[in-house]
């Protein structure tokens, strides 16, 4: 395809940005360990159909709001880093509860509302797609049609899902390991709660440098 340029450099650079530690990868993994299998694919899926509304953004060149307003940046970035940090405030003071099918059709959309929410509002994310994704497109189109970012946008986002998902089974199992013990299940739900409020004080120290 004429308007995708460097395909392979691409695939590469994306697998390496993936795997790479960082909050999506993070929220996952404290989902798996602390609400099973089901609680780790859903929030893999909600991140994803976050890239996926970033992809949208910049297809059609919302993001570029994001680069230009500092009022705006700001404004996306203390809404997304107060929303980790209450997830992680209600972790910390939530009795625990330790239930063989906690899983539920409610539970599961308050996950992937959390997941979804969680990357979305994270104006990094934008920032980052309107950056990387126009490198491998021809610079005669860029200007012209959404498809060539959808594309590789869309492409991006299946391999997230590919390794979050591969990262919530992991970490189910190691959560699961850890309900089986007492001790460690009780303090199980407060790492969680420390985890997301380190990363919604990350999210709000962050610049658009």
């Amino acid at each position: 395809m004429e308007q995708i340029q460097n395909i392979g450099l691409f695939v590469t650079l994306s697998w390496l940005l993936i795997i790479s530690p960082g909050p999506d990868s993070i929220f996952v993994l404290t989902k798996g360990i602390s609400g099973g299998k089901k609680a780790g694919l859903v929030s893999a899926f909600g991140v994803t159909l976050g890239i996926l509304v970033h992809t949208t953004f910049a297809a059609f060149g919302l993001s570029v709001i994001l680069q230009t307003s500092a009022m705006a940046f700001e404004i996306i970035k203390y809404t997304g880093a107060a929303y980790l940090i209450f997830l992680g405030v209600q972790a910390l003071i939530k009795r625990q509860q330790v239930e063989t099918q906690p899983n539920t059709h409610t539970s599961s959309r308050k996950t992937l509302y959390s997941a979804l929410l969680t990357n979305v509002l994270n104006p990094k994310v934008g920032l980052f797609f309107i950056a990387f994704l126009p490198q491998f497109i021809s610079p005669e189109t860029q200007t012209e049609a959404a498809f060539p970012f959808i594309l590789l946008g869309g492409t991006f986002a299946i391999f997230t899902f590919l390794f979050l998902a591969l990262l919530a089974l992991l970490s189910a199992t190691l959560g699961k390991w850890f309900l089986e013990k007492s001790v460690a299940g009780k303090y199980l739900q407060k790492i969680t709660g420390l985890a997301f409020i380190a990363l919604g004080l990350r999210l709000a120290l962050t610049d658009r440098n």
